[in-house]
């Protein structure tokens, strides 16, 4: 198959990359670094030239429901329109577990996910929306989001995380798939305390910003429920668990600090 990846040298796009070409996937890498810019529309008629799917994978530059509505807007609509000019069979689109729940209650980045969905799913166009929790590799990136000086204050709601690689090959696996037209989640394999997350992940960074567990606390401009960061029931469950990605990374010289990390999952 010929598979355009928009968003394709991000975290999880080179990873889908990656995988599809080890399975012999012809692959178009398709982001501002190879010269298409989805939300201008630059280069796109050409990247999708002849493509049986499109992966969307790409992201917005802004946090704020303002900037992330006007990237995923335009960019979903360019990726409609000139994919549909191309022919192209299977729109994937990667998005976040509980985005109708956080975009109904707060708003905020979810509420432009929640407007991103709504545009492919009236297009008529043949799709299928990932929903993903969140990922390991972003933990780091919480704790920005969330910090005031020295202290870190975060929302003590449930999570469900997973690894970059498992929603990668999660993704990979339904491009190649036949569009389902609705939407299906993925999650990893074990819950935490959000707060508990993050301060054991700074742990690891040594990082000696205290982290806070603060029911006000925003998650991206939204305000959290303790189950908003959850799957659903019919989820699928990734088989890495936290402890075997921090294992993973110390065996590639890339843990320096993690085997203090010792995070156990919480309980419901």
């Amino acid at each position: 198959m010929r598979i355009a990846v928009v968003g394709g040298t991000g975290l999880i796009g080179a990873r889908v990359v990656d995988r599809l070409q080890s399975t012999g996937h012809d692959v178009v890498v398709a982001s501002r670094a190879t010269g298409v810019d989805s939300y201008s529309g630059d280069g796109l008629a050409d990247a999708l030239a002849g493509a049986d799917a499109l992966i969307d994978v790409s992201n917005s530059d802004y946090l704020d429901e303002a900037g992330a509505n006007e990237f995923f807007y335009a960019s979903t609509l360019n990726l409609l329109t000139y994919g549909a000019a191309a022919g192209v069979g299977h729109h994937v689109a990667l998005s976040v577990v509980g985005t109708d729940r956080l975009a109904r209650s707060e708003g905020g980045y979810f509420a432009a996910k929640a407007a991103q969905e709504r545009l492919i799913r009236a297009s008529q166009r043949p799709y299928t929306i990932v929903h993903s929790t969140q990922f390991f590799e972003f933990i780091q990136s919480i704790a920005d989001a969330s910090a005031v000086r020295h202290t870190v204050r975060v929302s003590n709601a449930f999570i469900q995380p997973i690894a970059a690689d498992d929603i990668a090959a999660a993704v990979a696996a339904t491009a190649v798939g036949q569009p389902v037209n609705d939407m299906i989640e993925f999650a990893g394999p074990d819950r935490f305390r959000l707060a508990d997350l993050v301060r054991r992940g700074l742990s690891i960074r040594t990082d000696p910003r205290e982290v806070v567990a603060d029911p006000l606390a925003d998650y991206f401009g939204t305000r959290l429920e303790e189950h908003d960061l959850l799957p659903g029931p019919d989820a699928t469950l990734a088989t890495t668990h936290f402890t075997d990605w921090l294992e993973a990374g110390i065996a590639s010289g890339q843990g320096r600090d993690e085997r203090a990390l010792g995070l156990r999952p919480a309980s419901n």
